[in-house]
C-alpha cells in the first residue's frame, strides 16, 4: 500500500496557508505512525527541495489518494478523480459544500470537518504542535532624498529582505506611520510601542525603529541605508548600541551574527538596560532647551 497525500494547496501555484500545511502534517504523522508508505504532493512554489510536485505524481505508483483540507468542490478536485481513477480516494478534514457535486461523490470515503447537516469537528490543523521561533519586527525605510547620492535604500532593502526570507523566525512587517483611518496602522504611539514590547527583536533601517525598540527594551539589529553613515549610525552611537551594520558592510554572516547576539541573553540584557541612560540624556536636553525660551 502506498498513499499520495494531496492538499488544497497542491493545486495552487502560489502560497499555502499555515492551516493547510498543518493539516497535511497531521495526516502525515498518522500514516508514518501506522507504517503506511506515502508521498506528499506540492504546488510548484511550495514544493520543498527534493519534494514531489502534484504534476509529477504518477497515478500508477499509488493504491490510495488522500485529499486533505479545503473544500470538496470545483474542477481541480474533479480532475483528481479522473487522473487517479484506479486509486481508492479518501477525503479527510474537508468542507462539504454540495454533497451531490461530482467532486464530492467521486470519493470512496469522506471524513469531513463540516457538512451541510450541521455536523462539525475541529480542523486537522489543531493536531500538530509546532516549536516556538523568535518573532522579529521589521521596519524598513523608503528613499530619503536628503541624502542624495549616498542613498543605498533600494540595495539595502533588497539584501535585508532576501536575508530575512531565509531565517527561521516569524517576521512581522511593521510601519511606524500613524493613521486612525487605517486599521492596519497604529493610531497612537502607545499602540505602536505596545506591539514592539511583544517582539523578541527588531530588524530595521529606520532611526525610530532602532530608538523605539531600545526604549522598550527590545534588541534591534540596525542597518544604515546611507553610504558613509547617516542618522541610524549616529543614533546607534548615541545609544552605544553595537548591533549596527553600515550599508557597505552587508554580509549574511554579519547579519546572522548580530541577530544571534540580539536574541541572546546578553543582547536582551543590553537592550533592557539601554533605556535609562537615554531618558537621562533626553531630560538633560530638555533642561538645556528651557533657558533658550525664557
Amino acid at each position: 500500500m502506498r498513499a499520495l497525500l494531496v492538499g488544497w494547496f497542491s493545486f495552487l501555484h502560489g502560497e499555502a496557508t499555515a492551516g493547510d500545511v498543518l493539516s497535511m502534517q497531521a495526516v502525515e504523522a498518522c500514516l508514518t505512525s501506522a507504517g503506511i508508505a506515502h508521498d506528499v504532493a506540492w504546488s510548484p512554489v511550495m514544493c520543498p527541495s527534493g519534494g514531489l510536485r502534484l504534476d509529477d505524481a504518477l497515478p500508477g505508483g499509488y493504491t490510495h489518494l488522500v485529499f486533505v483540507c479545503g473544500p470538496v468542490h470545483g474542477p481541480a478536485v474533479r480532475e483528481l478523480h479522473e487522473r487517479f481513477a484506479r486509486c481508492r480516494r479518501v477525503a479527510v478534514g474537508v468542507s462539504v459544500v454540495d454533497p451531490d457535486d461530482p467532486s464530492m461523490t467521486g470519493f470512496h470515503d469522506v471524513l469531513p470537518r463540516d457538512a451541510l447537516d450541521g455536523a462539525a469537528r475541529p480542523d486537522l490543523s489543531a493536531g500538530p504542535v509546532t516549536r516556538a521561533v523568535p518573532v522579529v519586527g521589521v521596519l524598513l525605510a523608503h528613499a530619503q532624498p536628503e541624502y542624495g547620492d549616498r542613498q543605498r535604500h533600494r540595495d539595502v532593502t533588497g539584501f535585508v529582505s532576501s536575508w530575512l526570507g531565509g531565517l527561521e523566525c516569524a517576521p512581522l512587517p511593521l510601519d511606524s506611520r500613524l493613521d486612525p483611518r487605517d486599521w492596519r496602522l497604529s493610531s497612537t504611539p502607545a499602540q505602536f510601542e505596545s506591539v514592539l514590547r511583544r517582539l523578541d527583536a527588531v530588524v530595521t533601517t529606520r532611526l525610530h525603529g532602532l530608538v523605539l525598540a531600545l526604549k522598550n527594551g527590545v534588541p534591534a539589529l540596525a542597518v544604515d541605508p546611507v553610504a558613509g553613515g547617516g542618522k541610524v549610525t549616529a543614533q546607534a552611537a548615541a545609544w552605544g548600541w553595537p548591533a549596527t551594520v553600515p550599508a557597505e558592510g552587508l554580509h549574511r554572516r554579519t547579519l546572522d551574527r548580530h541577530l544571534a547576539w540580539c536574541l541572546s541573553d546578553t543582547g536582551r540584557g543590553a537592550a533592557r538596560g539601554a533605556g535609562g541612560p537615554a531618558r537621562e540624556s533626553v531630560d538633560a536636553l530638555m533642561r538645556a532647551l528651557l533657558p533658550l525660551l525664557r
